[in-house]
């Protein structure tokens, strides 16, 4: 069975050795955004001869071919996602570093605005909250 990523690149005319199979099998399985040790472990479950220079290799492939998108989230780790035709911002728990994904009209309207305010049509952004959860107990009534 081909999955989404592997198609992309297959579209993309990208040579797929099995290893980048798997390695790309496993992102479109991803419902999180992996570092390239997350992505390692998860590929080695499923191709245990898969080394860690592989998967920087074809995340860098992926990445460059506009597959993948690189992500930042200040933990001093790139993270991956695939590039997806539907626009989202994310929401990174600074805790955990658990990231939520969102879409909120409003935001995207007030950035529109704020870029013409300025005299900018704006052709693209990022847009990453950082949070703690709230976790109110009873004793902590405002």
């Amino acid at each position: 069975m081909t999955d989404r990523l592997e198609k992309l690149c297959e579209q993309k005319g990208m040579r797929m050795t099995e290893q980048r199979r798997v390695i790309a099998r496993v992102l479109s399985q991803s419902d999180d955004h992996p570092d390239v040790e997350d992505l390692y472990r998860r590929a080695t479950r499923v191709d245990p001869k898969i080394s860690i220079a592989t998967v920087y290799r074809t995340v860098r492939l992926f990445e460059e071919a506009g597959i993948l998108e690189r992500h930042d989230f200040r933990d001093g780790r790139a993270r991956y996602e695939e590039i997806s035709k539907d626009h989202h911002d994310h929401l990174i728990d600074v805790q955990t570093g658990k990231v939520y994904e969102f879409h909120n009209e409003m935001i995207e309207k007030l950035q529109t605005e704020i870029a013409e305010e300025l005299g900018f049509k704006l052709v693209d952004h990022r847009l990453e909250l950082y949070g703690v959860p709230l976790n109110k107990t009873a004793d902590q009534d405002d």
